[in-house]
C-alpha cells in the first residue's frame, strides 16, 4: 500500500482526475485538502471555506477507499466549530488548519480542536515558514504542544516544522520518551518538504534516529490537478534519500504507507512488502 498524506485541491479538479492521477502514480490513497490558496479560496473568507469542503465532500463522496477528504477550516471564524461537523456529516474524514492571524494556544480556537477530538479526526496542521511569507511565525511547532490538551485528536505536523526542524523533533520526542506506541503517538510529521534540497538529508536523518519511521509519513504536496508523473518525481526524491541513508525496506514501508494509516485510522499490514526499483515502488507478488 501507498500513501500520499499531503495532497491539495484547487478546485478545479474532477473525481475522475485525481482518480486518474493517483493510478498513474501508482498511489494507493489520497488525502486531499479542500481548497484554500487557490483563486476564489481563502483562509480570511469563510463561505469560500465553505464551498471548498462542499466541493471536496462531492469529489470524495464515491471513492472512500481511494480518496480521504480533509475540511480546511479557520477555527477563528464564528460557527468554525458546526462547519468542521457540517464537513463531517458530509463525509470528510479529516481536517486541516493552517494558523495565519492566530496561534494555535489561543483560547479561541480551543473549542475546533476540542470538537475534533471528539469526533476522534486525524489534524493536519502546517507548520513552519508559510508561503505568504509572513504567516510563519504563528506557525512554530513548539506552538502545536496544546494539541496535547486534546487527546483523540491525531495530529500531524507539516514539513517537519522547517527551518525549526529541531524544535519539530523535540514535539514528537516527548511520546518517545514516555514509551508511547506509534500509533497512540500525539504527533506525526509529514516529509512534503519543506527543507529545501540542501537540507534536506540532514533533516530526514535526525528525523529517522531521534523519532524513527513510524512517526513520519510520506506526502506530495502536490496541487491538483496535477500529473501522475510529478507525484512519482516527488516520491523519488524521498525514496533517494532513504537509499542514500541505507534505510531498509520495512521502514520504508512505514514511511510511505504504515504511519499515514495509523493516522487516518486505517488497516496495515506490514507484512505487505514493496521493492524498490528506479525511484518506484512495487509490489512484490507472493
Amino acid at each position: 500500500m501507498l500513501i500520499d498524506a499531503h495532497l491539495h485541491c484547487t478546485g478545479d479538479e474532477t473525481t475522475r482526475d485525481v482518480l486518474r492521477t493517483l493510478d498513474d502514480a501508482e498511489v494507493d490513497i489520497g488525502v486531499l485538502l479542500a481548497p484554500f490558496l487557490s483563486p476564489g479560496y481563502s483562509l480570511a473568507d469563510a463561505e469560500s471555506l465553505t464551498r471548498a469542503n462542499r466541493h471536496l465532500a462531492k469529489l470524495v463522496k464515491d471513492h472512500p477507499d481511494r480518496i480521504v477528504g480533509f475540511a480546511v477550516v479557520n477555527p477563528t471564524h464564528p460557527g468554525a466549530v458546526a462547519e468542521l461537523q457540517r464537513a463531517v456529516d458530509d463525509g470528510l474524514r479529516g481536517v486541516k488548519m493552517v494558523p495565519s492571524g492566530w496561534y494555535p494556544y489561543d483560547d479561541a480556537v480551543q473549542p475546533v480542536f476540542a470538537r475534533a477530538a471528539q469526533l476522534k479526526l486525524p489534524v493536519l496542521f502546517h507548520s513552519g515558514i508559510f508561503i505568504d511569507g509572513r504567516s510563519g511565525r504563528f506557525c512554530r511547532p513548539s506552538f502545536y504542544e496544546v494539541m496535547r490538551d486534546h487527546p483523540g485528536a491525531r495530529t500531524a505536523l507539516a514539513h517537519v516544522g522547517w527551518p525549526w526542524t529541531d524544535e519539530a523533533i523535540a514535539v514528537g520526542l516527548i511520546d518517545r520518551i514516555h514509551g508511547v506506541p506509534d500509533a497512540h503517538a500525539a504527533f506525526r510529521f509529514d516529509l512534503s518538504f519543506g527543507p529545501p534540497p540542501p537540507y534536506r538529508k540532514a533533516v530526514l536523518q535526525l528525523a529517522l534516529e531521534v523519532l524513527g519511521p513510524g512517526l513520519l509519513q510520506f506526502g506530495s504536496d502536490c496541487f491538483l490537478p496535477c500529473s501522475g508523473q510529478q507525484l512519482r518525481e516527488r516520491r523519488g526524491w524521498l525514496e533517494d534519500l532513504l537509499n542514500e541513508l541505507q534505510v531498509g525496506a520495512d521502514a520504508q514501508n512505514r514511511i510511505f504507507s504504515g504511519t499515514a494509516a495509523d493516522w487516518l485510522g486505517r488497516p496495515f499490514s506490514k507484512h505487505a512488502p514493496f521493492k524498490l526499483g528506479s525511484g518506484r515502488w512495487s509490489p512484490v507478488c507472493c
